[in-house]
């Protein structure tokens, strides 16, 4: 699974049939702490996510077994919506600096 920002949204009016009625995404991969990492993807939207929403991100088979995507071309998916992240390294961190 990846995390990744919605940046944007492409509309098709050609495009596989299989795909017809699904939402394409833009999205920009970012790191746990939500920085940029510079690499932007197409996903089809399966969770109804909203602009400036952080996303779970699956890829290649992952993304075919998604609901709503088995038997479609596709190789990205939206997957989930992000409410929060919390890494074990912050809270150390918060603590070593509480300490001084």
């Amino acid at each position: 699974m990846l995390l990744a920002r919605v940046v944007g949204t492409v509309v098709a009016t050609r495009k596989d049939p299989r795909l017809e009625g699904k939402k394409l995404l833009v999205v920009k991969t970012i790191s746990p702490d939500g920085k940029d990492t510079g690499n932007y993807l197409v996903a089809v939207d399966t969770v109804d996510a909203g602009f400036r929403e952080t996303v779970l991100l699956v890829q290649g088979g992952s993304a075919r077994m998604a609901a709503e995507c088995k038997d479609r071309p596709v190789d990205t998916a939206i997957v989930g919506v992000v409410d929060s992240i919390h890494l074990d390294e912050q809270e150390e961190l918060a603590a070593a600096s509480a300490k001084r």
